[in-house]
């Protein structure tokens, strides 16, 4: 790096700036250049962010994967499933998971163009990622927006007779890549009845989850992967699911980011769902992920 690019990077990084987006949730860094590995005060003040408003966003970022991976890394160890748990980019078995994955439609991308359900990464395994950053490197002139969700607003936003129903549940999330390898007549079930056998392994967690980072309360619930609630007779299990899954996708808990190359989104995966809306199948979207490791649930 050159003397002169070094200072400006230097100049800019004491610029630097976070404001709330005009959302529900998220806010946006000005004045940030990944290029340069962020400062303490940075680093720190972007991780109370986080816990604040659940997304950043970075925008006009000009990065390589070296600097990618620091700047992630800034904020914890990459995730790594176990190697019998498949995720996203792995093994159909689990497995030799890149640190970095390219959710991209061409190029031996993952995700294609379809529209996609909100969704936490990784809430079936024993361990789920704290947070992920995607990077983007080409995007659709319409379409292929994100959508996150806030679940600590939502379960706060519960009447307190549904918040003392469920605060003691818990609720097995079954892993959708397994039931890829092992696919039902009917299709995929959002609710496992006991006429379907149970995929395994699974992982056992909290309906409402406790945030370990600042202690609030978190509806850990998706919009449409298979789930089932321990201990709770089926027909009840799933209209109850069905009534938490609605209130849920509520607008007023959501934040919809159309994406301009070089934007960059840290999003707390604990705390947050996140959705995708399809788009041309013509049209190049590129983006890659980084996913942090996580704690189990409690």
């Amino acid at each position: 790096m050159s003397a002169v690019l070094s200072d400006a990077l230097s100049s800019a990084a004491a610029d630097w700036s976070i404001r709330d987006l005009d959302a529900p949730l998220g806010a946006v860094v000005q004045g940030f250049d990944a290029r340069l590995p962020p400062r303490a005060s940075q680093v720190l003040a972007i991780k109370r962010t986080l816990q604040a408003r659940r997304i950043v966003v970075f925008r006009e970022q000009q990065i390589d994967d070296g600097q990618f991976l620091r700047l992630a890394t800034s904020f914890g160890s990459v995730f790594q499933p176990p190697r019998d748990v498949p995720v996203l980019a792995s093994d159909p078995y689990g497995g030799n998971t890149p640190a970095i994955v390219k959710v991209s439609n061409v190029e031996e991308g993952v995700l294609g163009h379809h529209e996609l359900s909100a969704h936490s990464d990784h809430h079936w395994t024993p361990e789920p990622s704290s947070g992920s950053l995607l990077y983007a490197l080409e995007v659709p002139r319409a379409g292929g927006e994100t959508t996150w969700i806030d679940q600590i607003a939502a379960y706060e936003a519960l009447d307190e007779a549904t918040r003392n129903e469920i605060d003691d549940l818990k609720l097995i999330t079954y892993n959708p890549f397994l039931r890829r390898l092992h696919p039902l007549p009917s299709g995929f079930p959002r609710y496992r009845t006991p006429d379907i056998s149970p995929l395994e392994p699974f992982e056992v967690h909290p309906l409402v989850r406790t945030h370990p980072d600042t202690g609030r309360k978190v509806l850990f619930l998706d919009e449409a992967t298979e789930v089932e609630l321990v201990g709770v007779d089926p027909v009840r299990g799933q209209a109850l699911i069905e009534r938490l899954r609605a209130h849920l996708l509520q607008p007023r808990f959501a934040y919809t980011h159309r994406w301009q190359v070089g934007d960059i989104v840290y999003w707390d995966n604990q705390a947050t769902l996140h959705a995708r809306t399809g788009f041309d199948p013509s049209e190049r979207r590129v983006l890659k992920r980084i996913s942090l490791s996580g704690s189990r649930p409690f």
